[in-house]
């Protein structure tokens, strides 16, 4: 009776240790609505030092793909480009994961300073995966990552978006809302 009560503590115990150990492991690399970031230094387009534009001071859309699903956040750009919120407040910008592209750098930046010029748009490189490491953003390979921080660094609303869930009308409706309400705020 004693071996069977010291086996079923035993086991309690490396249960409860797994699940502390897991829901650590999560807390940590696992971005969430609410958490405060902070504004690492990424790259620019001519692989200069970069930092996001407007961080701490504006509220801030930001899009985070690799070449393989750079177009996967269109749907809301447009929706955001079209409501041409002022530059005063609002800072809305793309970065590049070029560590899970398959296309050389050299390439990546030639287009991206390409698509600057042409959109009048802000687009930042991410080399070495800078941003999911910093931010817990975690895989974000192949998927299209949009992160809305308010002034106050926090996160407001994060997706990620890849070719089985693409953003619904009512989502992008929602995001437009919350930058709509985000904006209104003074402080």
């Amino acid at each position: 009776m004693s071996r069977s009560f010291l086996w079923k503590s035993l086991i309690v115990a490396f249960g409860c240790a797994i699940i502390a150990f897991t829901a650590g492991v999560g807390s940590v690399n696992a971005a969430s609505v609410g958490q405060v970031l902070s504004n690492p230094q990424i790259r620019d387009a001519d692989d200069n030092p970069a930092t996001i534009p407007g961080f701490g001071t504006h509220v801030v859309g930001l899009f985070y793909s690799n070449t393989a699903a750079s177009d996967l956040g269109d749907p809301l750009a447009d929706v955001i480009k079209a409501k041409n919120y002022s530059k005063d407040v609002y800072s809305g910008l793309g970065v590049a994961n070029m560590k899970d592209s398959a296309v050389p750098n050299f390439i990546i930046r030639s287009k991206i300073r390409e698509k600057i010029e042409k959109y009048k748009s802000t687009i930042l490189t991410d080399v070495d995966l800078t941003l999911p490491r910093v931010w817990g953003l975690g895989d974000c390979n192949d998927k299209s990552v949009f992160v809305l921080i308010g002034k106050d660094k926090k996160i407001k609303y994060l997706r990620y978006v890849d070719k089985n869930t693409p953003w619904s009308p009512e989502e992008i409706n929602a995001v437009i809302k919350m930058i709509d309400d985000l904006l209104k705020k003074k402080k």
